[in-house]
């Protein structure tokens, strides 16, 4: 008498925690469609637009991301060094070049998870536009690295794989059709273990 009964709270305790799992497996998987690929970086320029298919508006409404106008910012993100190789701790990277013209950028790693890294106040977890040294032609030379570097040093947890965030904030680049023809800085791998 029970059985009946038993088996539907079973069937929908099934169907419901599936379809929670595969929306959420479904938000994460991608930020939307329209991705621009420039070497290691991939940014999603319609993701923050009124225009935004229904996934990206999703994937920033869970994420509780802010939203910028079309002008205002554009995030990149790499999760792969030039080569095409994951980003991960045990690793050290130089990241170096130019990066688009724009008011201020922040760079940050993150974990796969889109979570920044647990570390004590005395490790930069983030370097931004102002604070960065720069060479006489005014590129930049960034390590990132699990052990403290000379120089522009970003640390990483390590042994565990990481994502880059670069955000140009207030530049033309985000309102251009032209991102195509952007030079984004490079990420080339120096070292691993202990190198």
């Amino acid at each position: 008498m029970l059985r009946v009964p038993l088996l539907v709270a079973i069937a929908l305790a099934i169907a419901f925690s599936g379809g929670i799992w595969s929306t959420r497996l479904a938000l994460n998987a991608t930020i939307g469609f329209g991705a621009i690929k420039l070497g290691a970086w991939e940014a999603f320029p319609q993701a923050q637009t009124a225009d935004a298919d229904p996934y990206a508006k999703s994937h920033r409404a869970n994420a509780g991301k802010l939203l910028y106008a079309t002008a205002e910012g554009l995030s990149f993100i790499a999760s792969t060094d030039d080569s095409g190789a994951r980003l991960v701790g045990s690793c050290s990277y130089a990241l170096s070049g130019d990066t688009p013209s724009a008011r201020y950028w922040t760079l940050f790693a993150t974990g796969p998870d889109g979570r920044p890294p647990s570390f004590g106040a005395d490790r930069p977890t983030a370097l931004n536009s102002r604070m960065v040294l720069r060479e006489a032609d005014g590129s930049a030379d960034i390590t990132i690295a699990a052990t403290a570097r000379a120089g522009n040093w970003l640390a990483v947890s390590p042994q565990a794989p990481f994502r880059l965030t670069l955000t140009l904030l207030d530049t033309p680049a985000a309102g251009s059709s032209g991102l195509i023809d952007l030079s984004m800085p490079s990420i080339r791998k120096i070292g691993c273990g202990h190198a």
